[in-house]
């Protein structure tokens, strides 16, 4: 993870030709693009492949490759373009409680605190259908898509909003965690039997009418505050989805094994 970001490279990928500045104004688009061309996905856990979080692994599979990734890769890739425009970035563990109690859930996500304008703010841009594509204040205010961050007691929760309710995304102590706490978390989400991201496709991107998320067969279509869900027939639909609407084909979508989905285990 010590290597040098091509920061040409990554700022091409994502669209962005802004003023190089570490202002609050530069973090904003430069996550705002990152989350609107990088999309979150899965499927090389599937595919038993090994996650990389160094920055070469980063750039040849996410910039290169313009394949998605999950939390540990983009916010790893993100933080080393942040700090490569010369912004203060730390780095933090959080247990998600989507699902389950924070007494249950693992450290098992990724996300950046970063300092601007006098300001510190939350940076979490691979947190799938939930991710905010905003700078989160620290202070409590929301983003325009509902984010906020509030203390509860010696955690930090993060909130977002879907269909109109409020939900806790998870909690974080909120310490400068170190890399090797995030390739242990990275190897326990991508190969214990019992990580979800072994046992379910998890993929959701940005579109031009608002946002796709796929979770096993069923897709989900954002557009304007409203929902729409389909569901996907076979691995074929799987895959053609993907080439229009995440901007990468992958041919060993059709293979894929999906413990979770009948008929694809």
């Amino acid at each position: 993870m010590a290597d040098a970001i091509n920061l040409d490279a990554y700022l091409a990928r994502i669209g962005w030709q802004g003023e190089k500045a570490p202002t609050y104004k530069t973090l904003a688009s430069v996550l705002a693009a990152h989350t609107a061309h990088i999309p979150f996905e899965n499927l090389d856990v599937l595919l038993g492949r090994a996650i990389q979080l160094d920055i070469s692994g980063l750039q040849s599979k996410l910039v290169e490759a313009r394949r998605g990734g999950y939390c540990f890769e983009h916010a790893s890739l993100m933080a080393a373009a942040l700090e490569a425009l010369g912004f203060e970035v730390a780095r933090h563990t959080a247990r998600v409680v989507l699902f389950m109690s924070a007494k249950e859930a693992p450290r098992s996500h990724m996300f950046l605190t970063v300092a601007a304008d006098g300001g510190r703010f939350v940076v979490d841009p691979g947190f799938g259908p939930f991710t905010a594509r905003s700078p989160v204040p620290m202070d409590g205010t929301a983003t325009p898509e509902g984010h906020r961050m509030t203390r509860d007691g010696d955690v930090w929760v993060r909130h977002g909003r879907r269909r109109g309710a409020e939900f806790n995304g998870w909690v974080s102590a909120m310490q400068d965690d170190n890399l090797v706490d995030f390739e242990m978390a990275n190897y326990f989400t991508s190969t214990h039997p019992n990580s979800l991201f072994r046992q379910l496709i998890m993929a959701s991107s940005v579109t031009p009418a608002g946002r796709v998320s796929v979770m096993n067969r069923d897709v989900t279509w954002t557009s304007g505050g409203a929902e729409t869900e389909t569901q996907l027939a076979d691995r074929r639909e799987l895959r053609a989805l993907l080439a229009e609407h995440f901007g990468f084909d992958l041919p060993e979508a059709e293979r894929l094994r999906v413990p979770a989905v009948p008929g694809w285990d």
